[in-house]
């Protein structure tokens, strides 16, 4: 099954499809203007737990049956602490220390992962297009995630030079680890390994009752590290940051990740995972908007970077059919050419010899 849109489905069915990536995008926005009056590890926990009950909640309505036997439970516990805990801490940690639209970018770099392992678990194709996106997505992951300074003294090759003690010492990867950008990437990492997870819960699990359950179970441990290293977490929240965080919880989380994972659990995981290119730029238009967001223009050169590799892993088994199309249309043309050049001297020699 491929997610590629085509023209014979509905509109309906296209916005479902999409609903989840404009969701993330736009809950993204409202976390990262709530982030200033509370702290990461609350907020991620308030914006999951309550939408997985949520979600279980859906579930029974619709009659789905819930996890039943020590694997679906061993599994459920592996999800949410990959796919819950680990994406949604990583996630609002660095967010207090990038911007929405720049966050969103680096997180929906998890399908350039994803299509690793989806090849290595499951033999899903990449081919030399995809091979080509993700080439490129490392290089625009590289422009978002590392300082600006880097980049430029490594495009003069002075970094090595001037810095090589330093970086032995260790002193950039702590740099690094304690930017936001480096902390989105882990976050993408963690949710590429959930993405591709949801194969295996879905053995012995409903997709459904399964996103909820893992939701809850992963909030846990958020709430218990926000306890014990964070303080004054809502004396500060307004009632825009309330209506904020129900938002994230309700539409940004318990309706997108329900959405998400169900697709995931039926159709090629690369194909719907590559989709999220949508994502950073339904993130970085709101966040422009109301948030007065700007990138660097390295940084904004990296965005086009990872979006064109997207869109490269997205379309690898379309995009050699259209190869073969204008190399067609280039033959036909020369063809046109060296037959209409080809005619000339035979007539003049016709004409020659009939004199």
């Amino acid at each position: 099954m491929q997610f590629s849109l085509p023209h014979s489905q509905r509109i309906p069915n296209r916005l479902t499809l999409i609903a989840p990536f404009f969701l993330w995008g736009t809950a993204m926005v409202a976390m990262k203007g709530v982030l200033a009056h509370t702290t990461p590890l609350f907020m991620g926990g308030l914006r999951i737990a309550p939408a997985g009950l949520l979600v279980i909640g859906v579930a029974l309505l619709l009659g789905k049956a819930q996890p039943k036997g020590w694997r679906a439970w061993l599994w459920i516990l592996l999800f949410a602490l990959v796919d819950v805990t680990l994406f949604q801490g990583f996630l609002a940690l660095g967010l207090s220390h990038t911007s929405a639209g720049l966050g969103s970018v680096m997180i929906d770099s998890q399908p350039l992962v994803v299509a690793l392992l989806a090849l290595i678990l499951y033999g899903e194709r990449i081919g030399l297009w995809g091979w080509l996106g993700l080439g490129i997505g490392v290089s625009g992951i590289s422009c978002i995630g590392l300082p600006d300074e880097w980049i430029l003294q490594l495009g003069s090759g002075e970094w090595l030079q001037q810095n090589w003690q330093q970086f032995l010492n260790w002193q950039y990867l702590n740099q690094l680890t304690q930017s936001g950008e480096f902390l989105m990437l882990l976050a993408a990492l963690s949710m590429a390994v959930g993405t591709v997870m949801i194969r295996q819960v879905c053995r012995y699990a409903d997709p459904i009752s399964a996103t909820g359950w893992h939701m809850v179970i992963g909030g846990l441990p958020l709430f218990i590290g926000s306890g014990l290293w964070e303080s004054e977490q809502w004396v500060h929240l307004t009632q825009i940051d309330w209506l904020s965080i129900g938002y994230a919880a309700v539409f940004g989380s318990a309706v997108a990740y329900g959405l998400f994972f169900y697709f995931a659990s039926k159709g090629n995981l690369t194909s719907l995972s590559s989709l999220t290119f949508l994502t950073p730029v339904f993130a970085l238009i709101f966040g422009n908007l109301f948030l007065a967001e700007v990138l660097s223009p390295i940084q904004t050169l990296g965005v086009c970077l990872t979006l064109v590799s997207i869109y490269f892993v997205n379309q690898r088994e379309q995009l050699p059919t259209l190869g073969h199309l204008w190399s067609s249309l280039e033959l036909r043309m020369l063809g046109t050419k060296d037959s209409k050049t080809a005619e000339i001297p035979v007539r003049v020699d016709s004409k020659t010899t009939a004199k």
